[in-house]
């Protein structure tokens, strides 16, 4: 036991010194696992060890406890995860500098949290959620570190460093840290994501522990688009500022930051077991009881040094700057016992959570409005079950929470899945997700300076229902998405926030299928369609989105050392009218006056040299070219002019 509170001591000490940076004078669909550092299939990995390791016990294993591997091998999905999230961005429409937000281009409703989220969800893209921590167990010390080179100045690196300290006992740290510099005024980008993990269990498997504390930070200028002179400069491609740094920008000295520390433990003590399999005995076998400790603190910030009261509208003082700050905090203790047996053909979990949370500001910042409270506050107990079954190839997974009452966090979430796997040929999964809780904190509560950014609502729960479909096989995989919302909750052109009184009806249907052909070459295809039948005058998305790419792969020189990767891909999106990106409240708007939809061209050169891949990229090459300029990632948001990107991935097996 002293062990581990001094593991834990170590883990803490990291995270109390993790630095959080501040800029200039101002405040601060298909294989898209989140924060997967590289995993792959068993007949893909290509690590090769001396002695008795094998690439088999380099474990990865994920917050839902699946295992993979650590890879080293070059392939298309590795092109498409090599930027600052390490995860693939086919439904997302990335700003010109890595490290801004994101427009999206799909939504995902499959998995939805608990409980209603601070909000500013323009901050949040590159945040790192809890079952986006993975954990590891390794034989020997492993390292896995990934460079990329910025926009204009900067470079982002991603550091792990895994170790087992005995057979039952892993520790992992890692870093992010990005800087990036931008093509236009005011875009500089920062952040860094600390996260540190520990996993034991005792000898005989009698008490386990998982734990992971993370602290994040994501600071941005925020230059509030273009002018409209200087947009109109941009659309007719005036020579005199085709350096993008001559474009004015409607903010000058505004900034924003997001700011997040979490601490999450999930202990059990196995009371009695059975060494027979648990589906095929008489009893209840593997009875455990168990603690999940769930802490996390979120902030908000933004920042200008002058007020400018032309762009944002009148402020309740006449000049001056601002630093305005709301804080969320979320703490839940969840206790829970669990066991197997033969009669629930799997596992069966029962469990009750004890919830309170705090949102809101220290102080009233705008006397000029009717807003008298500063603080939402919270507390709740929650009731659940989770089971998990198996009958041969066939699974379900099944969870349901209830939190009764009337408050922040009444509602209820029920989520279930089933797959069916056969052998290696394919797999199908059915899944079911339907929840009631309330909106996200920043749309109930809010104040600024400026009048115009003050409310304060009563809104009712939002009601979520998802059915989706998955196919994924050799042959080639798709997916269908289902979705109704009730009482959708959203930013109108106004920068306010509704409750939507209709139903909102969403369709998407996703494809992938890769070709190969004349051994060497391959074409792999992504198509998604989406359909919004109800709901379209708040919720918007591109009827069709595609990616295209056509590669060569082959290996060079005698001996064969150098695997190399080169291609282009192509992207697409059909018009449609895409949301604003407001930087005060750093959401997502509804706007009514323009639409935005353009096809681009990527073409990259990547390497793998023993463990190391080496990557070559030239962004958006088509700029130069297509005769329309009308790349834009929001309105008044140009999209990244041609850009040449490089960087690297490199393992160290100790």
């Amino acid at each position: 036991m002293k062990y581990i509170i001094g593991i834990l001591f170590v883990i803490s000490s990291f995270t109390i010194n993790a630095q959080i940076r501040s800029l200039g004078s101002g405040v601060g669909g298909f294989n898209q696992g989140i924060n997967r550092l590289d995993t792959i299939s068993n007949d893909e990995i290509n690590v090769k060890l001396s002695g008795k390791t094998k690439f088999t016990d380099y474990k990865i294993i994920s917050f839902k406890k699946d295992t993979s591997y650590v890879d080293t091998t070059l392939t298309i999905r590795k092109e498409y995860k090599f930027n600052f999230r390490r995860k693939d961005n086919f439904e997302l429409l990335p700003f010109q500098n890595q490290g801004q937000t994101f427009n999206n281009l799909g939504y995902s409703f499959r998995s939805i949290s608990q409980y209603p989220d601070i909000g500013f969800n323009a901050k949040q893209f590159n945040y790192m959620k809890i079952e986006d921590i993975d954990y590891y167990q390794v034989p020997t010390p492993t390292t896995i570190i990934m460079y990329r080179t910025g926009q204009e100045q900067g470079q982002v690196l991603d550091a792990l460093f895994t170790f087992n300290l005995s057979k039952r006992l892993n520790l992992s740290f890692a870093y992010r840290g990005l800087r990036s510099l931008g093509q236009y005024r005011r875009s500089l980008s920062s952040s860094g994501n600390f996260r540190s993990t520990l996993s034991y269990r005792t000898r005989k498997d009698q008490y386990r522990i998982r734990a992971q504390v993370t602290a994040q930070d994501f600071v941005n200028q925020e230059n509030g688009g273009l002018t409209t002179q200087a947009l109109e400069n941009y659309i007719s491609e005036d020579p005199n500022f085709s350096n993008r740094s001559r474009l004015d920008v409607n903010l000058n000295d505004a900034e924003s930051n997001f700011e997040g520390i979490r601490i999450y433990a999930d202990q059990n003590f196995k009371l009695f077991s059975s060494k027979k399999d648990s589906t095929n005995t008489k009893n209840f076998t593997n009875l455990k009881v168990g603690h999940i400790l769930h802490y996390e603190n979120k902030e908000y910030r933004f920042g200008q040094a002058s007020l400018t009261t032309d762009f944002l509208g009148e402020a309740s003082k006449a000049s001056g700057g601002i630093d305005e700050r709301v804080d969320y905090k979320l703490i839940n203790n969840q206790g829970y016992l669990e066991f197997n047996s033969k009669y629930i053909l799997g596992k069966f979990k029962v469990k009750a959570n004890y919830t309170t949370v705090n949102y809101g500001y220290d102080t009233i910042y705008n006397g000029n409005v009717l807003i008298n409270r500063s603080k939402l506050s919270g507390d709740a107990v929650t009731l659940g079950a989770d089971w998990n079954g198996r009958i041969k190839n066939f699974k379900v997974n099944a969870s349901a929470n209830l939190t009764p009452g009337s408050g922040y966090l009444a509602g209820n979430h029920f989520s279930g899945e089933a797959i069916y796997e056969k052998d290696s040929l394919f797999t199908v999964k059915g899944s079911l997700l339907l929840v009631s809780k309330a909106p996200r904190f920043n749309t109930q509560l809010f104040q600024s300076t400026y009048n115009d950014y003050n409310w304060d609502n009563n809104f009712k729960n939002v009601d979520t229902r998802n059915i989706g479909f998955s196919f994924n096989s050799k042959w080639g995989n798709a997916s269908l998405d289902f979705t109704n919302i009730e009482d959708y909750v959203y930013f109108d052109s106004d920068n306010l926030p509704k409750q939507f009184d209709e139903s909102i009806t969403y369709l998407k249907v996703k494809v992938n299928k890769e070709f190969k052909f004349f051994r060497n070459f391959a074409f792999d295809n992504t198509l998604m369609y989406q359909n919004v039948s109800s709901g379209n005058a708040v919720f918007r998305v591109p009827e069709f989105v595609t990616r295209n790419t056509l590669y060569y792969t082959g290996e060079w020189f005698k001996g064969k050392p150098i695997k190399v990767q080169i291609g282009g891909t192509f992207n697409f999106f059909t018009k449609y009218k895409a949301n604003a990106f407001n930087p005060v409240i750093n959401e997502f708007t509804v706007q009514n006056d323009s639409e935005i939809g353009f096809p681009s061209l990527d073409l990259f050169f990547n390497a793998r040299v023993k463990r190391t891949r080496i990557f070559f990229k030239i962004d958006n090459i088509s700029s130069n070219f297509l005769p329309s300029r009308n790349f834009f990632s929001a309105p008044n948001y140009p999209y990244r002019d041609m850009s040449i990107r490089f960087g690297l991935v490199w393992n160290w097996f100790i």
